[in-house]
């Protein structure tokens, strides 16, 4: 068994509209908070395989295909828990089709995002490196 926790979360991002994809929790720790699509990895899988199962589950689309861009990392300070957060263009906006984690959804300008943001995605979004490379990413896929 493990001694520590591997979670990976999806920034979706629509070139199209420029806009991104935010769920609303439903429930559990941080309830009516904004966050992305996530979640736990699972034994066997690898970052990737757990991105594309959790997006799949929470939002009910296939990312199988997309290319993913490491945005960031994040390590607990006790090294029992690490967070990968990437960057993904969908091309379009899609209506998603929610699992039972969230209640609800928005696309939205980076800047425009809902409040409040999960605790862990506002942490990520202080952080001016990584404002700089979303931005940076926008402009390249774009």
């Amino acid at each position: 068994m493990s001694d520590h926790t591997e979670g990976v979360g999806a920034l979706i991002y629509s070139k199209s509209t420029n806009r991104y994809l935010f769920l609303l929790r439903n429930k559990n720790r941080n309830a009516g908070s904004w966050g992305i699509a996530g979640g736990k990895i699972e034994p066997g899988e690898t970052v990737i395989q757990g991105l594309v199962r959790e997006i799949q589950e929470e939002v009910g689309a296939d990312f199988s295909t997309k290319k993913f861009i490491p945005l960031e990392t994040f390590t607990a300070d006790n090294r029992k828990f690490v967070y990968y957060t990437f960057l993904v263009d969908c091309g379009e906006e899609f209506t998603p089709t929610l699992n039972n984690e969230h209640r609800g959804y928005c696309w939205v300008e980076i800047l425009d995002h809902p409040r409040p943001l999960h605790p862990g995605l506002w942490r990520s979004f202080n952080f001016d490196i990584v404002k700089k490379k979303i931005k940076t990413l926008e402009s390249i896929l774009n």
